[in-house]
C-alpha cells in the first residue's frame, strides 16, 4: 500500500502540481523584487526651460553636459563685452564654457539626469610666443583630465566660439608640454567614457 501511495503521488497531474508550487509562494514567471524597484528611466531632457537660465542674457551657448552614458548640449549663455577683438573673444568665450561646465546642473537638470565631470577653478588662457593663434592653454593639462572631462571640454569648445573653423580645438597645458589638436567625434559624444576624443601633435605655430 505505501508503494502504491508512492507511485500516486508522482502521477500528480501537471495542473494540480502547478497549483502546489504556487502555494509555496514561488511565482516562476515573475521577476524577483528581492532587489528593489527597478532603476527609473533617466530621461536627459528638461519639460520646461529653466527659470534660471532664462533670467541670464548675453551670447547663447551650448555645453555638453554628461546624461546617462552620452554627452548632451544644454543651453547657456554668457556675457562678453562688445567690441573686444577676436583673439581676446575666443579665450573669454573658452573661460565662460570652462565656468559654466564647473558649475552644478540646476535643480531640473539634476531630475533630468545631468552631471559634470569638470571641475571649477581651471583657467584658460591664449597662445604663448611660437603657438598657433588659435590655442587655448589650460591651468588643468589636458592630458590630466578625466576621460568624461576632457571630453566634456572639447565638445563644448569645438561647438562654440573658441574653436576653429573646422571644429577642431587646440589644447595646451602650463608646461612646455607638445599641443595637441582634439576633434569631437560622433563616437566621442556617444561613449565618452570609452572614446577619447581623437587627437594630433601640433608641430609648428
Amino acid at each position: 500500500m505505501a508503494r502504491a501511495g508512492l507511485k500516486a503521488r508522482r502521477l500528480l497531474p501537471l495542473p494540480l502540481l502547478g497549483l502546489l508550487v504556487a502555494g509555496c509562494g514561488i511565482r516562476p514567471t515573475e521577476v524577483p523584487t528581492d532587489f528593489g524597484p527597478a532603476p527609473s528611466r533617466v530621461l536627459c531632457s528638461l519639460s520646461e526651460p529653466d527659470a534660471s537660465q532664462e533670467a541670464s542674457h548675453g551670447l547663447a551657448v551650448q555645453v555638453f553636459l554628461l546624461c546617462g552614458a552620452s554627452l548632451v548640449a544644454v543651453d547657456r549663455s554668457l556675457r562678453v563685452p562688445d567690441g573686444t577683438a577676436d583673439s581676446e573673444r575666443r579665450v573669454l568665450v573658452a573661460q565662460g564654457l570652462l565656468d559654466q561646465l564647473a558649475e552644478t546642473p540646476s535643480t531640473a537638470e539634476r531630475e533630468a539626469g545631468y552631471q559634470t565631470y569638470v571641475r571649477g577653478g581651471t583657467t584658460v588662457s591664449g597662445p604663448r610666443p611660437g603657438d598657433p593663434e588659435d590655442t587655448l592653454r589650460l591651468s588643468t593639462p589636458p592630458t590630466e583630465l578625466s576621460a568624461y572631462a576632457l571630453a566634456q571640454v572639447v565638445c563644448t569648445f569645438s561647438d562654440s566660439a573658441a574653436a576653429e573653423g573646422d571644429g577642431s580645438v587646440i589644447l595646451g597645458g602650463p608646461s612646455t608640454a607638445p599641443l595637441r589638436r582634439y576633434d569631437c567625434t560622433d563616437e566621442v559624444r556617444s561613449q565618452p567614457g570609452s572614446h577619447q576624443p581623437p587627437s594630433t601633435e601640433v608641430t609648428g605655430g
